[in-house]
């Protein structure tokens, strides 16, 4: 009975937050609901204390917003938009897919879906926006790149996919690459058709700040430094600057600081007033999807769900179908991949299938529904950066992400 209770208040607050309630109200109402039916209200508080403090999250969210704060108090921005965006906006719908790509490589260096929303959109968004595209379209395109990751054999569950089926790293992204990049082509086609659709590619520009006359390329590069760092440590092509996304934000500003000359007390002002913002706009949200997440566990939706599409009957569909959804609504599609590749894949054999097949089909499928989840980090960082509600991007990217579980379902 509880069971059923915890599928209804799901499916309301589905529905209160495509009405644009407040998310954060929403969210942690639905779950503190969901644990006290379920008598245990205390592991939703605790889940609470335990997100406020997600080194992780907070440091890759937070610097990257007081860095934004930063290039936009020095102008520096300002630079970087108007030597480009004429070019992307003559490109026009040519923009969303060239975007979408830079956001796809970045993740499979970066790995992680949030650090990547936070340094290409802090970059790409408002690229985009002042180009004319609108601003939803241009955080959905930064995150249906965010799982580029799946190529990359240091990203967690492809490793746990080599341990479960016995093979080497090189063999699960193999198996992962045409599935991978066919998924790719399927969400920018479907990102494109939006656009045309809602006409979004053609609007008119939208700029925070107002535009250079005479536009520095050193300035303008400013911006990017941050990004460059990260990408030259991860890949290994640097090593010093193999570092975590905060160190990398800091460096930027101290260079902004360099070459512009603003004050020094002024942009360590602007620096943490950008990343009190970043707290309570991205972290509470954060915060309050575990929360939610955490009621459901409670009440035994997550666990229901998982033991149903794990049956016999079910799992071959499931371990595709399965991660898909649960990434959807928990807004994590490594919670999803693990749970279903540990519990089916190594009986992959009576389904007809391959262990590796099946792991790395839950693997991608887990991807897919986190990027298509208005709840994951990625969504709400990205959201949080345009300015729009995360539902939003998850309109737009539905039919492109839905059409790539389709298509692994059937080749997988």
């Amino acid at each position: 009975m509880n069971v059923l209770i915890g599928v209804a208040i799901v499916f309301i607050t589905a529905w209160l937050l495509i009405r644009q309630y407040d998310m954060r109200m929403v969210l942690i109402a639905a779950g503190l609901l969901m644990a006290g039916i379920a008598l245990d209200p205390l592991t939703a508080l605790d889940e609470f204390a335990r997100k406020m403090v997600t080194t992780s999250l907070i440091q890759a969210i937070c610097p990257v917003i007081g860095f934004s704060f930063v290039m936009h108090h020095t102008r520096c921005e300002a630079h970087l938009i108007t030597l480009t965006a004429g070019t992307i906006r003559r490109a026009g719908i040519w923009a969303v897919p060239g975007a979408l790509l830079i956001s796809f490589a970045i993740n499979a260096a970066l790995l992680s879906a949030a650090n990547t929303a936070a340094v290409a959109g802090v970059i790409l968004i408002p690229l985009l926006r002042a180009a004319g595209i609108h601003p939803a379209l241009a955080a959905s395109t930064v995150l249906a790149g965010t799982f580029g990751s799946m190529l990359n054999p240091a990203l967690s569950i492809n490793a746990f996919v080599t341990r479960i089926a016995g093979e080497t790293t090189t063999a699960v992204v193999e198996t992962n690459t045409l599935p991978v990049l066919l998924a790719l082509l399927l969400a920018c086609s479907g990102l494109i058709f939006m656009a045309r659709k809602k006409s979004e590619t053609a609007m008119a520009p939208q700029q925070t700040t107002a535009p250079i006359e005479r536009p520095s390329l050193i300035f303008a590069a400013i911006p990017l430094i941050p990004l460059v760092i990260l990408l030259l440590g991860a890949s290994g092509v640097v090593p010093p600057f193999r570092m975590g996304v905060a160190q990398a934000m800091m460096v930027g500003a101290l260079l902004g600081v360099a070459v512009t000359r603003t004050s020094p007390s002024e942009v360590t002002r602007t620096f943490f007033d950008g990343m009190g913002r970043a707290y309570g706009k991205i972290m509470g949200i954060v915060i309050a999807v575990g929360v939610f997440v955490r009621g459901m566990k409670s009440i035994g939706v997550i666990g229901l769900w998982i033991a149903w599409l794990t049956t016999p009957e079910l799992a071959r569909m499931g371990g595709c179908f399965g991660p898909f959804l649960m990434g959807i609504v928990s807004g994590s599609g490594d919670a999803a991949a693990f749970a279903f590749t540990d519990a089916v894949a190594p009986h992959a054999t009576q389904f007809g299938m391959e262990t590796i097949t099946m792991g790395s089909m839950a693997a991608i499928s887990g991807a897919l529904g986190r990027t298509l989840s208005p709840l994951s980090g990625a969504a709400i960082i990205c959201s949080a950066i345009a300015e729009v509600n995360p539902v939003e991007l998850s309109k737009r990217n539905t039919l492109g992400l839905c059409a790539a579980v389709g298509l692994i379902a059937l080749i997988m």
